[in-house]
């Protein structure tokens, strides 16, 4: 009888303790759902301590990168910038049209004594105004000149200047401001065609599409040479996000994805390569990756962790990732979590200071100061797992376990002078097709996929590089049919801007 006593009290036991572990996960689902919807979007929770910065023979490090701050009677105030910035500016070639506000001519006479007023001077306001959208026809007339006696001679008459587009109603400045419209201000092109018809000018949708789609096949050996260039740098950063497309015959929409590659050794590279799938298999990165065996930045998708695995790669796992994991944590050792993030903190610090030094001293900063710290951590973190009190299904276990899986992988930027602590790079990259996405809602067919990669590449390349997009597609795409293969890299959107005088090497 005593022994079914305690068998029964070890069951209601053990049951409560898993109803109490239940209700412990259910909980941090709810916060984490709360804070989805009614939190701030931030990530920072960690006050600011300056002492805990402070490591010996870098007490000058933390220094660097204040911001200059005023002093006033009890709180400290940022001193507001007064270097220009917030002044508005405008091209020196801007067309005024001038409108003189004269007085009556019978003011113009003195009330009192009648003699006649002299001008003495102006006072002039200017105002910035619009019109709607300014277009013009070209027309271009070409005599025929021929031996009227002697037909079989044929007509001479001058050649058309090149085309992108062979019987294309729309000039190349038309198809510029079609492109950077939809691809770099996300107007969808039924939107552009009702702005079209607003100024008088009636093209269908259907056009404008067919008229993107084939300007963006043309481009496309600028697309691969941009590609190349990013493999050429040896430091690669890739992401990828889902992007409906049309299914064909059947009216509706399916899942297809739109992955983007960023290169180069500067902290913020320009060169931005989009290309889209109709799904996310690993084939696809794969494909995407083919040839290339440098330095790649990405999150912990399983695509790029067989390619890490496989050594085909030199892999390096994105922290801003990790930290995320550990900021999810509701419940359970949140002393713990804090001192993760407290960690992960420190590393950023240093990051942005080393970026702000040599390559030699960025290693340097790298392998003497935020190695032992990512050592500490990969030790603590290995003793937490074992931890029983950690529940298996809570997201402090999650964090751990997503820690733990990429170990092997997370000092690798210490050793590439160019690699980065973070995969933000790519984020920001696709995060202008992620706003576009809203706009125009889906990709209508594979043409019209790898069009709009192709155009997306150069338009986005062109705003980070601070070039205006319209000009250079406009200037490209009269030059490109007839432009020498083996200088197509000129054609590239900083090696123009070098040209032009934009940009200096």
């Amino acid at each position: 009888m005593m022994a079914t006593q305690n068998t029964s009290t070890e069951q209601l036991q053990k049951e409560n303790t898993e109803l109490r572990n239940e209700i412990n996960h259910l909980k941090e689902q709810l916060e984490w759902f709360k804070r989805q919807i009614f939190g701030k979007r931030s990530e920072k929770i960690i006050p600011r301590n300056e002492n805990q910065l402070e490591f010996d023979g870098f007490g000058n490090l933390q220094k660097e990168e204040k911001e200059e701050k005023k002093t006033v009677s009890s709180h400290a105030r940022r001193k507001p910038k007064r270097d220009g910035e917030d002044k508005i500016t405008l091209p020196a070639d801007l067309p005024v049209e001038e409108k003189v506000l004269d007085i009556l001519e019978e003011e113009k006479v003195c009330p009192e004594t009648g003699e006649p007023l002299v001008k003495i001077g102006e006072e002039v306001t200017h105002k910035l105004a619009c019109k709607p959208g300014s277009y013009f026809l070209k027309k271009f007339i070409r005599p025929k000149y021929a031996l009227p006696d002697r037909s079989e001679n044929g007509v001479s008459i001058a050649q058309l200047p090149d085309s992108l587009l062979t019987r294309c109603f729309a000039d190349e400045s038309l198809l510029a401001d079609i492109a950077v419209k939809k691809y770099a201000d996300h107007l969808p092109l039924y939107r552009q065609s009702e702005m079209l018809a607003r100024d008088g000018i009636t093209i269908r949708r259907q056009d404008l599409s067919n008229w993107i789609i084939r300007a963006g096949l043309a481009l496309k050996p600028l697309h691969a040479l941009i590609k190349s260039k990013i493999f050429e740098s040896g430091n690669a950063y890739t992401d990828e996000t889902p992007v409906k497309m049309l299914a064909p015959g059947k009216g509706k929409t399916k899942d297809g994805y739109a992955w983007v590659l960023v290169g180069g050794k500067a902290q913020d590279p320009p060169y931005r390569y989009y290309q889209f799938y109709e799904n996310r298999r690993h084939c696809n990165a794969e494909e995407l990756l083919k040839g290339y065996s440098d330095v790649l930045h990405s999150d912990k998708y399983g695509a790029y962790v067989k390619l890490a695995n496989d050594k085909k790669i030199i892999w390096c796992p994105c922290w801003s990732h990790i930290r995320r994991k550990f900021f999810e944590v509701e419940s359970g050792d949140i002393k713990f979590r804090d001192w993760c993030l407290r960690k992960i903190k420190y590393l950023f610090k240093f990051e942005r200071i080393a970026w702000s030094r040599s390559p030699e001293e960025r290693l340097r900063i790298r392998q003497e100061i935020e190695t032992p710290i990512i050592d500490e951590m990969i030790e603590k973190i290995k003793e937490k797992m074992g931890d029983p009190k950690t529940l298996p299904k809570s997201k402090l276990k999650q964090a751990i376990n997503y820690f733990c899986g990429l170990i092997p992988y997370m000092k690798n930027y210490t050793f590439y002078p160019y690699a980065r602590l973070d995969n933000n790079v790519s984020e920001r990259a696709i995060r202008p097709l992620a706003i576009g996405r809203k706009n125009w809602l889906f990709i209508g067919n594979s043409d019209s996929g790898e069009a709009s990669a192709i155009l997306y590449s150069l338009i986005q390349t062109c705003r980070i590089l601070g070039i205006n997009p319209r000009q250079y597609l406009e200037d490209v795409m009269r030059r490109i049919m007839d432009h020498s293969a083996n200088k197509l890299d000129e054609l590239l959107p900083d090696q123009w801007a070098y040209a032009k005088g934009l940009l200096r090497s």
